[in-house]
């Protein structure tokens, strides 16, 4: 319980601390972003995917779920989908001026766009809750608490730039305080209640999916001149320490 307190309290002020950091918010891209974006991937591909394996043996005995027997990866895809749905339409408004540009205030706050804003933070809000959940139900080690919230804080690192280059005051204001509360929440609810493996496996292979999209999205686009040396340092390194530990 104590690990577990202190793990959320780390999720939570990076979450709060993030959006303070205007510095990362230049191009080319900050090379911590990258290293972020490097450890996340990592992260999923080493370890999350692995776990898909037991989550589709759980799907398959459950006759309720027998339309996706074996198939945890396509609940993946469709938390993967479900992320580049979103991205394509908040793109599709235009980012903020970058911070130091001409015109560089605040946009004027329009209903589309605050409309756009609240259903970033209620979609990134319910990611929140499920990786809060996610921490009481994996019943890990202390090591592989210790890797899954270094690796979920890089990914919030990340999550918040984004949010910050799309919505820039109504995320410092509203945005991070409630992304923050939501995972505390999703943490006293896997406290008290307990579903079934089953379903909590489609969650997590929902998990796997967003994080994938959420990473890379914000490390491909040209525009971002993402740094490639940091973010396969960072994907190596922690590659390294997760098949070492």
């Amino acid at each position: 319980m104590l690990l577990q307190g202190l793990s959320i309290t780390i999720l939570v002020l990076s979450h709060i601390y993030a959006g303070k950091l205007r510095n990362l918010s230049r191009i080319p891209r900050s090379a911590w972003l990258s290293l972020g974006g490097g450890i996340s991937v990592s992260y999923v591909f080493l370890h999350i995917f692995p776990e898909l394996e037991q989550a589709q043996q759980h799907l398959a005995e459950q006759a309720a779920l027998a339309f996706i027997e074996s198939h945890a990866y396509l609940v993946a895809l469709a938390g993967l989908l479900l992320f580049y749905g979103l991205e394509h339409r908040i793109k599709a408004r235009g980012p903020l001026p970058t911070d130091g540009e001409a015109g560089s205030a605040e946009r004027p706050a329009t209903r589309a766009g605050m409309s756009l804003f609240w259903l970033h933070i209620a979609t990134f809000s319910l990611y929140n809750a499920l990786i809060g959940y996610l921490l009481v139900y994996r019943d890990s080690t202390v090591t592989e608490t210790v890797f899954f919230v270094v690796a979920m804080a890089f990914h919030f690192l990340v999550n918040d730039h984004s949010l910050y280059y799309h919505h820039r005051n109504a995320y410092l204001h509203f945005g991070r305080w409630i992304l923050s509360a939501f995972i505390g929440l999703g943490w006293v609810v896997g406290l008290n209640f307990q579903i079934s493996e089953a379903a909590t496996s489609v969650l997590f292979a929902f998990l796997a999916g967003g994080i994938i999209l959420n990473v890379l999205k914000e490390e491909l686009p040209e525009e971002r001149k993402s740094r490639v040396w940091p973010f396969a340092f960072g994907a190596t390194l922690y590659s390294v320490l997760l098949l070492t530990s």
